[in-house]
């Protein structure tokens, strides 16, 4: 359904959360079998909970190195506004793990980054993937980059 038609029905974004939730399934599944990259990006699962629903949420994300014991994730949610995961991520973020391919959860610590510390990270993710910057710059909101290191 597009957009156009989503408007016309009266429920805009619906049908493209549902497709979304089952292409997240479909990836973490691959994940879980040991297939970890999507259109040349390294991919983990974050397991959050819902900031409302109370209900466990998993989402497949790209994830960049942040020395050997943390890893950079962005929140980038199509441009127009932060992604759900964000949400419930900073809700209860002592209850998120990451999910590796081939490994066991990991519990993990957020911290999402600000000033000179962001601006590295930045600078870190769009060389490794340059299409970060451009969807950026289409954005009207700074994309959160979260950090996030085993507790």
């Amino acid at each position: 359904m597009t957009q156009k038609q989503q408007r016309k029905s009266g429920t805009p974004g619906r049908m493209s959360r549902w497709i979304q939730r089952r292409m997240n399934a479909r990836m973490s599944r691959k994940i879980r079998r040991g297939q970890g990259s999507f259109m040349g990006m390294d991919v983990l699962i974050l397991n959050t909970v819902g900031c409302r629903s109370g209900q466990p949420r998993e989402s497949p994300l790209a994830w960049f190195a942040d020395g050997e014991e943390s890893w950079l994730i962005v929140a980038s949610g199509g441009g127009s506004r932060h992604p759900d995961w964000h949400a419930n991520l900073m809700a209860h973020p002592e209850r998120a793990s990451v999910e590796f391919p081939g490994r066991d959860a990991v519990p993990v610590t957020p911290h999402q980054l600000d000033g000179a510390d962001r601006e590295e990270a930045w600078r870190r993710i769009t060389a490794a993937q340059p299409r970060y910057a451009k969807y950026q710059a289409k954005s009207d909101r700074e994309y959160p980059v979260i950090r996030l290191t085993p507790r």
